[in-house]
């Protein structure tokens, strides 16, 4: 949506209290508005605006605000419900990278954000135009500007002259700007879903008086789970439902809801929104499915323009067990149990199983909410809301598309630092590749991407519903581990067999044990017994000598888990031996919690079982303690929870990471070249050597030298300087559009002389006729190690940074880890060091490591690029050469598109 200026878009956004504003920019139109903004001000906010209370002030800001487009001046305004209740601008005077600001709010409605809000909005339109500080004057009085500007989390500087204040603002994106964005727009989201999850009146709109409508089973939810709030029915042909007080609309009911289930048929719910709006409501949830497009358009203009959060439509619903609410208002068939795992999806049939599944594992549940077509509030949402909730430990999402994943990403990888954040990476299949697209282009699949995105955030990806239990069961009853290595029990070989493979297979290691271990178990268990790893208990161990085992190798520092994998024998049977009560029943006093750490001042130490005769696939077996111990049905799951478990225990201990500053970088200078370029290619395109050279050199990257050549003599004078020791270079031809040139045997490698370099370039001309536009000449590489780096921008998920094996093989090979930029140190180091050949960059084939550092180098310059340059669609540097003594890119291919700037970080509803 935009305003009529056709200029920034229009967007909506929370303020502080959760209401909803729209911030657009100032057309001609709003004159009259504006001016009545600052002519209801009081004479002291009069004085402190303008420093002085007069009344002509406002018709001259009203005239400056509303006038014809101007460079380096821009006004946004903020609106709710058609009325301005705020007012910032900026003025560059003409021009610079500094422009002066000042902002209005209308009276009674300060303290809610409406400055801050729209100040941020400035922000970012300001670094797009390239604007790097703000500067304002105020009176020293005035001290609600004054802290408005210090709270932003921006570096902001002051100078007293007399009684005014002179603020400078460095507009400067950091970490601590982000961070205090983030904690506004937190607070501002949790305010907004107050009504949607803490709902005072809930009414259902189309609860039917027969059975077998979807209004009448939510109703039915809500009335038999037990809603300790005010409950009504919307139904113009009943005044009682199911023994709930009906009235025939919105408008009539006795008591404005803060939450309307709206359940009515598609053609009915815009009507029934708009409806919902003029009574007050704060936050609807559709449960309606079949909605057209503009059927789904006007459902969110009234949200929008009336301030409701809206989930849906086409979903489930959504339940918050709080005991003081117990509000479940789903057409599922049982009530979630109450407990403190948070479940979000967009599939309902996703959200049964979830809910079937973490009911039969007796995990219950703090909140609930069905996403469905996502038109508002999101996983994101859910996972602030369960960060400040106050009883959710952990998380369970299902998402099938994400609308900001940079957002999502920041959030996440708070949010997983204080509990376990899972999902289904639902959508992991990619439609297929570009065949006309860079080698990075071709090898970043979505799977890619999304896998990136969860990895950074710590987020915990499994591939199906069964496997996400099986990890949240035992994240959700055990400690994590402290590493990957498991201890294998069991009381059949052959099961231990079974295991060890499914350990082996999901990444984790047996470690041997030592001779001192091997005689301390031995004496623990019965006669034949096989003290390897696995460990062979026999048949014949009971219940007592079980239980003494895994207790002393939870001592074990060299074991960060137990697997304990059981098959029922008669053995057992005869002597009454439960082996499964070795875990379920501790012996020491002082064990806390069963299958933990067992002496004080160990370190915790998982546990978990397999029972192969076990009919569900996880279930949890409660302990005399009141903890629980997972118990699987065969051993991969098992394995596999382990596996995931261990992969949240080796992120949490990662320091965070941080961007490092890079020097050297001129980005004003990259967007001339990338603005440049799109004024000659409204399209855009692939960049020619020379211009892609100019955008490298903008951001250090080194190049290996090179010359363009568009004759046969060029070409030959360029070798002659060129050549090195040897005496030979490299001849590479041009046109655009060439991609690959070793499939279009477009390269001539080991040139010697002039009469051979004249040979190439003739057969270039030869073979290209009609295509050839130049060559590039370089001096023959030494050897290295070629790698792959590069970069692709998503238009959902921002730039993708591959890094890998390179060469003519690259694809072939497919050696590539890939995280999402902007890349810290840490996402650097994992990039280096995740691909297969990570173990060539460190000198395993005895030639010395590579230099590491120039190739980190090389990988953050790229990733700044990429971030600063929303125009760059991808980049692919293919071969990079890495040897001990330098990194160089041997050859660089960049492709620019005509994109505008967007602002992931900037605070606005989907």
């Amino acid at each position: 949506m935009t305003d009529e200026t056709g200029s920034r878009p229009m967007v909506h956004a929370l303020l502080a209290d959760g209401t909803t504003v729209c911030i657009r920019p100032v057309a001609r139109g709003d004159h009259d508005q504006l001016r009545g903004l600052y002519e209801e001000m009081s004479p002291d906010n009069l004085r402190l605006r303008f420093f002085a209370a007069s009344r002509r002030s406002a018709e001259l800001a009203a005239d400056r605000a509303c006038a014809p487009p101007r460079p380096g001046y821009r006004a946004l305004l903020a609106e709710t419900r058609g009325q301005v209740i705020g007012l910032a601008e900026y003025d560059t005077q003409g021009g610079g990278d500094e422009a002066e600001i000042s902002i209005a709010v209308a009276d009674g409605l300060h303290h809610r954000g409406i400055g801050t809000l729209l100040v941020e909005h400035l922000v970012s339109a300001a670094r797009a135009e390239g604007i790097g500080t703000f500067t304002a004057d105020a009176l020293s009085e005035n001290h609600e500007v004054l802290q408005l500007f210090a709270d932003l989390g921006l570096r902001t500087a002051r100078r007293f002259e007399g009684p005014e204040v002179r603020c400078t603002v460095d507009l400067a994106e950091s970490d601590a700007y982000l961070t205090a964005v983030e904690a506004r727009g937190r607070a501002a989201d949790l305010a907004s879903l107050e009504p949607l999850l803490r709902p005072e009146v809930v009414a259902v709109a189309g609860a039917g008086r027969k059975a077998g409508s979807v209004g009448r089973a939510v109703l039915r939810h809500l009335h038999a789970g037990g809603y300790t709030r005010r409950l009504l029915a919307v139904n113009p042909s009943a005044t009682s439902i199911l023994g709930v007080p009906s009235y025939p609309s919105v408008s009539a009911l006795p008591r404005t809801p803060d939450l309307v289930v709206v359940a009515v048929p598609a053609v009915a719910v815009p009507a029934t929104a708009e409806e919902c709006g003029k009574a007050g409501v704060r936050a609807l949830l559709v449960v309606s499915a079949g909605l057209d497009s503009a059927q789904a358009q006007a459902l969110m203009e009234a949200c929008r323009t009336f301030g409701m959060r809206l989930v849906g439509p086409n979903c489930l619903g959504l339940s918050n067990t709080d005991p003081e609410l117990r509000l479940d208002a789903t057409f599922a068939a049982d009530h979630p149990r109450p407990g403190t795992a948070g479940v979000a999806v967009q599939s309902g049939g996703v959200g049964i199983a979830l809910l079937g599944g973490l009911a039969r594992l007796g995990i219950g549940v703090s909140s609930f909410v069905s996403l469905g077509d996502k038109y508002d509030v999101s996983g994101n949402d859910m996972l602030q809301w369960w960060e400040c909730d106050g009883r959710t430990d952990l998380a369970l999402l299902h998402l099938e598309s994400f609308g900001n994943p940079r957002s999502f990403s920041r959030t996440a990888r708070r949010v997983t630092r204080r509990m376990p954040v899972l999902t289904v990476d639902a959508g992991r299949t990619d439609a297929g590749r570009r065949a006309a697209a860079s080698h990075t282009a071709a090898a970043a699949t979505r799977t890619m991407t999304r896998q990136a995105l969860f990895f950074q955030a710590g987020v915990t990806a499994t591939h199906s519903v069964a496997e996400l239990l099986e990890a949240a069961a035992l994240m959700h009853s055990q400690p994590l581990p402290a590493g990957t290595r498991v201890a294998i029990v069991t009381n059949a070989g052959g099961a231990g067999v079974l295991a060890a493979d499914a350990c082996a297979e999901a990444g984790l290691a047996l470690p041997p044990f030592t001779p001192e271990t091997v005689d301390d178990l031995l004496a623990a268990l019965p006669e034949g017994a096989a003290v390897g790893n696995p460990v062979d208990a026999t048949a014949a161990v009971t219940e007592e000598q079980l239980r003494t085992c895994v207790e002393r190798i939870t001592r074990i520092p060299a074991v960060d888990a137990v697997l304990l994998v059981l098959v029922p024998t008669a053995v057992a049977a005869a002597t009454g031996d439960d082996l499964i009560r070795a875990l379920t029943r501790p012996r020491t006093p002082d064990r806390k919690r069963a299958g933990r750490t067992l002496v004080p001042g160990h370190r915790a130490v998982p546990v978990v079982a397999v029972r192969l005769e076990q009919d569900l696939p996880v279930t949890l077996l409660p302990a005399t303690d009141g903890s629980a111990v997972p118990s699987y049905a065969e051993p991969r799951a098992a394995a596999r929870a382990l596996a995931h478990a261990a992969r949240r225990a080796a992120w949490l201990s990662r320091p965070a990471g941080t961007v490092p500053d890079l020097e050297g970088v001129d980005t004003q200078r990259a967007h001339e070249v990338a603005d440049t370029f799109l004024a000659a290619h409204p399209d855009g395109g692939w960049l020619d050597p020379r211009t892609c050279a100019e955008l490298l050199a903008c951001y250090g990257i080194p190049q290996l030298r090179w010359a363009w050549a568009e004759t046969e003599n060029d070409a030959v004078i360029a070798a002659e300087r060129l050549r090195g020791p040897d005496g030979r270079v490299v001849m590479k031809a041009h046109w655009p559009g060439l991609l690959h040139k070793s499939e279009q045997h477009a390269v001539h490698l080991d040139l010697q002389g002039d009469s051979q370099v004249r040979a190439a370039f003739r057969d270039f001309e030869t073979r290209f006729a009609g295509l050839l536009t130049g060559v590039v000449i370089q001096p023959l590489a030494p050897r290295g190690t070629e790698l792959l780096a590069g970069v692709v921008q998503d238009e959902v998920f921002g730039p993708l940074v591959l890094f890998g094996l390179g060469g003519t093989a690259t694809e072939v090979l497919a050696d590539h880890a890939a995280r999402l930029a902007p890349l810290t140190d840490r996402d650097v180091h994992d990039l280096i060091t995740t691909p297969r050949c990570a173990p060539l960059l460190f000198g395993a084939k005895g030639g010395g490591p590579v230099d590491l550092e120039a190739l980190e180098q090389v990988l953050l310059r790229l990733s700044r690029m990429a971030s600063d340059l929303p125009q760059l669609a991808e980049a692919d540097f293919n071969p990079v050469l890495a040897t001990p003594d330098t990194v160089s890119v041997l050859d660089a291919r960049v492709r620019l598109l005509p994109r505008r700037p967007q602002d992931p970080y900037l605070r606005r509803l989907r």
